[in-house]
């Protein structure tokens, strides 16, 4: 009987010569390793993982493979040993591989969001609720992709209210007691082992399993990895102690399992609060930004997490096309309306974190502006590269353009793709009529001359709102565009191609 990995493996990317790969394991196992052959030379190495961490089942181990991009295809295949014994994961495999990009090549990539469901109702009601895995998988497997970029929501913790005992008591206490009350050992002990035994269910599915251990992945949290509306709560409920306690415990286990622990070297600062990446890659720039940890009603990042970007896009982004990951949409449409509305009934509180939770929202505008200026003046220092914005969250795919024309000789633009969710259902009919009467989604003009626009665009081959499950690839074309296809449930093939 073989060992066994418990969660994983799971393989990241941090720079185009640097992989990562993680695991956990059961607490008695006291050493692990990860065996890398060359699948064309047949070249050997075992590299030693180390423990950068504990959870509630055991313990999590990271390896790193450094290796440099050739002039031929490179296909690395590798497996994992605990205690000396080859290890396999949930889907009984225990050997995986992956292939490293030619040389000065542009690589073909993935982004998907929203992987997982709201709630149990939701789940129950979808007939194959990883369909789009077994999608991702045949494409990969046909012609590989080289990076997977998940933007947010890798799992859906919404259920840890009703799920955790201690919790639930909590949750039948008046409002000011919930805020006062102190989160109890037996508490945050619950809280752990829910969060464990999330990760270890719900990346579990044997597609999604194999596309994590196959395709090197970079990933950035959203709301739902901690649970739903976190961060725009209001202060008093949201520094309480037991929702704090819940976030140190959601963080945790997002630096073991996604950003594959402070280790690594795509941080753009792992001393800070703020877990932003970095990752060059075969002519990209992949920028996921953490839009989480240090999110309120009020701001989104911090002063320290602004300094930081700014100082990567001035000293790192000087060439090569920029893949910025925003799980939020910064295009999209108006709620500002419904908010206002809303800031002004008795139901604030309870009906208005969602919208609280967009860029257009009254208290994120300014860092928005911000946001699109910064990028804009990163552009114009790149003038034949591409800048484009990847987000999910709203469980629909579109696509938007900022447009700079301030520039009498040149124009500068910022495209925008959002895909999501690959495994959460889109609003039904009904509510997306809803959500249409009470938003619009007319063009934005971020100056007095009109010279900046910001409008949403109409994918070719759909509707607007693509309103269905979908992921999204990224291919450089032989005519010099990068080509987005969205890759959906109900068939239909919208892309977008994209000028430099």
């Amino acid at each position: 009987m073989s060992a066994k990995i418990l969660v994983g493996p799971l393989l990241g990317l941090e720079s185009e010569s640097c992989y990562s790969v993680c695991f956990s394991s059961a607490a008695s196992v006291s050493e692990a390793a990860v065996v890398v052959t060359d699948s064309i030379t047949g070249d050997e190495q075992i590299i030693s993982a180390s423990s950068v961490g504990k959870v509630a089942s055991g313990c999590v181990w990271r390896a790193t493979i450094a290796i440099q991009a050739q002039n031929r295809a490179t296909e690395l295949s590798y497996r994992v040993l605990l205690g000396g014994t080859s290890a396999s994961n949930s889907a009984d495999t225990s050997q995986w591989s992956f292939s490293v990009p030619v040389l000065g090549s542009k690589p073909n990539m993935a982004y998907g969001s929203c992987n997982g469901f709201s709630s149990l109702d939701i789940m129950t009601k979808t007939e194959r609720p990883y369909a789009l895995w077994e999608s991702l998988q045949a494409n990969h497997e046909s012609s590989p992709y080289a990076a997977l970029l998940m933007g947010g929501d890798q799992v859906y913790a919404d259920s840890i209210w009703g799920a955790v005992p201690e919790l639930r008591k909590w949750n039948e206490l008046p409002l000011d007691e919930k805020k006062r009350r102190k989160a109890s050992t037996l508490m945050v002990a619950q809280i752990d082992r829910f969060y464990d035994q999330l990760y270890r269910d719900r990346w579990s599915n044997p597609a999604m399993n194999m596309m994590m251990a196959s395709i090197p992945s970079v990933m950035m949290w959203d709301d739902h990895d901690i649970f739903d509306g976190w961060g725009s709560f209001p202060e008093s409920l949201q520094s309480c102690a037991v929702f704090q306690a819940i976030f140190e415990r959601a963080r945790h286990y997002f630096l073991l399992f996604q950003v594959r622990s402070l280790e690594n070297t795509a941080l753009m600062d792992a001393e800070k609060s703020f877990y932003s990446q970095g990752v060059p890659f075969h002519g990209y720039h992949i920028l996921a930004l953490d839009n989480r940890s240090e999110r309120t009603r009020e701001q989104v990042m911090g002063s320290d997490h602004w300094n930081c970007l700014n100082s990567y896009l001035e000293d790192k982004v000087d060439s090569g096309d920029l893949l910025l990951m925003s799980a939020v949409p910064v295009v999209y449409r108006d709620f500002t309306m419904t908010e206002t509305a809303f800031d002004y009934t008795p139901w604030e509180e309870e009906l208005t974190d969602d919208l609280k939770d967009h860029w257009r929202a009254k208290g994120h505008e300014g860092e928005r502006a911000r946001l699109i200026m910064r990028l804009l003046q990163n552009a114009r220092r790149r003038p034949n590269n591409r800048t484009l914005i990847l987000s999910g969250d709203v469980h629909i795919g579109c696509a938007g353009v900022i447009l700079d024309r301030r520039d009498p000789v040149q124009r500068f633009k910022i495209h925008q793709v959002v895909s999501s969710g690959i495994v959460h259902p889109a609003p039904s009919r009904v509510q997306w009529l809803g959500i249409m009467a009470v938003t619009n989604d007319k063009s934005e003009y971020l100056t007095e001359d009109r010279s900046i626009k910001v409008s949403l665009l109409k994918p070719f081959g759909s509707k607007q709102y693509i309103r269905t499950r979908n992921f999204v690839t990224l291919s450089d074309g032989n005519d010099g565009k990068l080509w987005v296809n969205w890759i959906t449930e109900n068939g239909d093939r919208p892309y977008y191609p994209l000028d430099r």
